[in-house]
């Protein structure tokens, strides 16, 4: 990935990261320092995952990713915005259960080199919700480990946040998985855009898309 393909908004979660790690060494808070470092390294995996697999992801992917990152672990543990607002986690939670919604639906639909036709739409939607649901599964086990191994307290109010975080990342992935369905039907629905992008952005992964995706009114438009 180059330079200029980083939102300006990821750049600036990685100073304000930087900043506060120095800040938590020189200070001697070693939990925070933990917390920014590990913040710093997720915020780095997509980058990393574009390079990797030659995949150009959207601008909007990467400053979401870095935005809720920056919301989780560095101002909902650091600065402790979990228990001053009781929403938080909820917002995080669904806003990310979307996300993941949308690109484990990608990620099946990229396997069939965007070729509709391989699998029903419903059967996509259906993985798609699997693999958002398991990501969500798998935060939670990570605030578990963390809570055991380094006496933090992610989980807060443990069963009762782990439950609700999984009933709202539940609601999350159906929203996403649904979007996938209907963008396959041809329909805009919710994060649909994000999907045009996506795939725009990776046309040489998605060479039946062309072929078979029926027109839209927008597409007609210009032809």
């Amino acid at each position: 990935m180059k330079r200029q393909d980083i939102p300006y908004l990821t750049w600036a979660v990685w100073l304000i990261l930087g900043a506060a790690g120095v800040f938590a060494l020189a200070t001697g808070h070693w939990s925070n320092v933990f917390m920014i470092v590990t913040a710093i390294f997720l915020t780095l995996l997509p980058a990393m995952f574009s390079a990797r697999f030659q995949i150009r992801l959207p601008l909007s992917f990467l400053t979401a990713i870095s935005l809720f990152v920056f919301g989780t672990l560095f101002l909902g543990e650091v600065y402790d915005f979990y228990n001053r607002f009781w929403w938080w986690d909820l917002i995080l939670h669904g806003m990310s259960a979307m996300g993941f919604g949308i690109i484990g639906f990608l990620f099946v639909f990229y396997l069939f080199e965007g070729d509709k036709y391989a699998a029903p739409p419903w059967a996509l939607g259906l993985v798609s919700f699997a693999l958002a649901i398991s990501i969500g599964t798998l935060w939670e086990i990570f605030e578990f480990a963390m809570d055991q191994l380094f006496g933090l307290n992610m989980q807060k109010s443990g069963l009762v946040d782990t439950m609700t975080d999984l009933i709202v990342d539940s609601l999350g992935a159906f929203v996403g998985a649904i979007s996938g369905f209907f963008w396959l039907k041809g329909r805009q629905l919710g994060l649909t855009g994000m999907i045009d992008e996506f795939v725009e952005l990776n046309r040489s992964g998605f060479q039946k898309v062309k072929e078979k995706r029926p027109l839209r009114r927008r597409d007609q438009g210009e032809t």
